[in-house]
């Protein structure tokens, strides 16, 4: 089968393990981004299949109109808003979902945290600049620890912050609340309440049609003039441009992001903030979820061309064949 693989920025996937599953198959890995529809149908003219890294390129109506040897597209990850279900189930493209991790980007907003609190990435700029100690740092043990979306990566986060002997309090939907309250952590009494009593907020909401721009500018000024935002999840939870403009008003004082409203980040508002540390979303760019990403995607794309198709996420296409 003729595979194709884009966005792979790293050329990792080559150095993965469960590479060697697509053996005899003939594999074109792109390592770049492209967004034109005309460069993409391109690169995948002659792709029966695609196998696509989270949610970098998207696949919508005009693209799959140019693409009539593609037959199957394996999803790493569960989240797919980039691909259009309707148009590839018109086109009989059959769409298989992924599996998630949650302890890889759980470690990652860890790394966050820390970074910010106690100002790492400056003191390491600092130091290299021939000075020594420039600024305090703010300890955890103590303070409050605001879960935004208490699912998967949440109830992780949630867990290291107890370790940490941070006082957790939880906001989301009732899902969310009902979880975290069986786990014996507090919930909030409003969203209002909940930004102006957390000295941490981290949020990790689902991105969805209902919770795009649910983190308003009012509740970032309600935020404490000493407290830090922490984004791993979607970029568009938070209102457009409020989060910079937040930021330049000091409520909150720091904020660390590892998502964008456009990917890859060329330049960005957030980048051109002191008070801020930006990385460019890798929360799940870590070998072990790599492996388990791919290594799913893989079969699912063996289970296809085995004529057993596995988690199909349009089931039509299989009923119209």
């Amino acid at each position: 089968m003729n595979i194709v693989i884009p966005d792979d920025y790293q050329d990792a996937v080559r150095t993965l393990d469960c590479f060697s599953k697509l053996d005899g198959h003939q594999v074109t890995v792109y390592h770049d981004t492209v967004t034109d529809v005309d460069q993409l149908a391109e690169r995948f003219k002659d792709a029966e299949a695609l196998l696509l890294i989270r949610e970098r390129t998207a696949i919508g109506e005009a693209l799959l109109a140019k693409l009539p040897k593609l037959k199957v597209i394996a999803q790493t990850g569960r989240g797919m808003p980039h691909i259009d279900l309707a148009a590839c189930t018109r086109h009989g493209v059959l769409v298989t979902s992924g599996v998630g991790s949650s302890t890889a980007t759980a470690e990652l907003t860890w790394g966050l945290i820390l970074a910010i609190t106690r100002h790492i990435p400056q003191e390491v700029a600092s130091m290299k600049a021939g000075h020594w100690q420039s600024s305090l740092g703010v300890g955890l043990h103590g303070r409050t620890l605001g879960i935004f979306g208490y699912g998967r990566i949440g109830t992780v986060v949630a867990g290291y912050g107890r370790a940490f002997g941070m006082k957790i309090i939880v906001w989301g939907r009732e899902g969310s609340l009902a979880r975290a309250a069986a786990d014996g952590y507090e919930a909030a009494s409003s969203q209002q309440a909940f930004f102006e009593q957390c000295d941490v907020v981290s949020l990790h909401i689902k991105m969805i049609k209902e919770t795009r721009g649910i983190v308003k500018a009012a509740d970032l000024a309600a935020m404490k003039p000493t407290a830090f935002l922490i984004n791993t999840s979607r970029a568009d939870l938070i209102e457009s441009g409020a989060l910079v403009t937040a930021l330049k008003a000091g409520r909150p004082g720091w904020a660390a992001v590892d998502v964008y409203e456009q990917e890859p980040v060329v330049d960005h508002p957030l980048l051109h903030l002191d008070n801020v540390i930006c990385t460019p979303h890798i929360g799940y760019v870590e070998k072990d979820s790599y492996e388990l990403y791919f290594g799913t995607a893989m079969d699912h794309l063996l289970a296809y061309i085995a004529g057993k198709p596995e988690d199909v996420a349009n089931p039509e296409v299989l009923a119209e064949r």
